[in-house]
C-alpha cells in the first residue's frame, strides 16, 4: 500500500469534510496501524496507470446478535479527477467480497448527511441507511474526564 498516498487522500477526505483542522494522520502513523505487530486497520487503494487514485480503510467489528464479524469502513475515497469510473464501487466490492469470503455478516460505514453524492452513489449499489440508530462519539475532554472517573 502506498502510505504517502493514502495520508493524501486521508488529508483530502478531511478537508472535503470541513474539517482539515481535526486531521492528524501522518505517514508513520498510518504504517504502523497498517503494519504494526498486531495491525487492527486494514486498506484497500484503487490504482489507475500507476497512480494511487482511491483507498478505503476498515476495520472488524463485531455483531454479537449475528454472532460473527463484520467490517466497518472508516474511509472511501477516490480523488475527484477519478469519480464516477468505478473505482469506488471496485473498492466497496473488494470490501463485499472480503466479507463473503471470511463468513462477515455485515459491510457498514457513515456518511455525513449533506454529502448527497456519496449518499446516491451508496443507495445506487443498494445501501440503506441504518436510521433507526444515532451515532456517539466520545472525545478529548469528555473522554479524558470519564476515564479519570470524573465523567
Amino acid at each position: 500500500m502506498d502510505v504517502p498516498a493514502v495520508v493524501a487522500m486521508v488529508h483530502e477526505l478531511a478537508e472535503y469534510e470541513r474539517a482539515s483542522e481535526l486531521c492528524s494522520l501522518t505517514a508513520q502513523g498510518l504504517h504502523a496501524a497498517l503494519f504494526g505487530p498486531a495491525p487492527a486497520l486494514f486498506g484497500h487503494v484503487a490504482v489507475v496507470d500507476g497512480s494511487v487514485v482511491g483507498m478505503a480503510l476498515w476495520f472488524l467489528n463485531y455483531s454479537t446478535w449475528d454472532g460473527v464479524h463484520g467490517i466497518y469502513l472508516e474511509d472511501l475515497y477516490v480523488r475527484p479527477s477519478r469519480r464516477g469510473a468505478g473505482a469506488g464501487r471496485a473498492l466497496l466490492a473488494e470490501l463485499a467480497a472480503e466479507c463473503v469470503r471470511h463468513g462477515y455478516r455485515r459491510l457498514q460505514w457513515s456518511v455525513l448527511d449533506w454529502n448527497t453524492p456519496a449518499i446516491e452513489f451508496y443507495r445506487a449499489i443498494g445501501a440503506r441507511p441504518a436510521s433507526e440508530w444515532l451515532g456517539y462519539r466520545l472525545t478529548d475532554d469528555a473522554l479524558d474526564a470519564l476515564a479519570a472517573g470524573s465523567g
